[in-house]
């Protein structure tokens, strides 16, 4: 078994991330879309710094959708935000 790495470190730190994010929006009766699709995006960003690294093309693009949906995301909020 290989020793983790930095770059491995920083891919578990996305991982949390994303995790928190779901179970956020899953435990709560109104979540922040803020803070759900802002969370996602910082967990896409930091698993995309360990899969350059440490490259798996399938989990890499799954990455880039998940920064693209979360990024639309914010978008709508802003939006929304502005329009109330």
């Amino acid at each position: 078994m290989n020793a983790l790495d930095a770059y491995a470190y920083v891919g578990f730190v996305g991982t949390a991330c994303i995790i928190a994010a779901y179970f956020y929006l899953t435990a709560s009766n109104a979540p922040n879309p803020f803070l759900v699709h802002g969370t996602n995006l910082a967990g896409a960003a930091l698993l995309t710094v360990s899969l350059v690294r440490h490259t798996n093309w399938p989990s890499l693009v799954l990455e880039g959708f998940w920064a693209a949906i979360a990024i639309w995301g914010l978008t709508k909020a802003v939006r929304k935000e502005r329009g109330a």
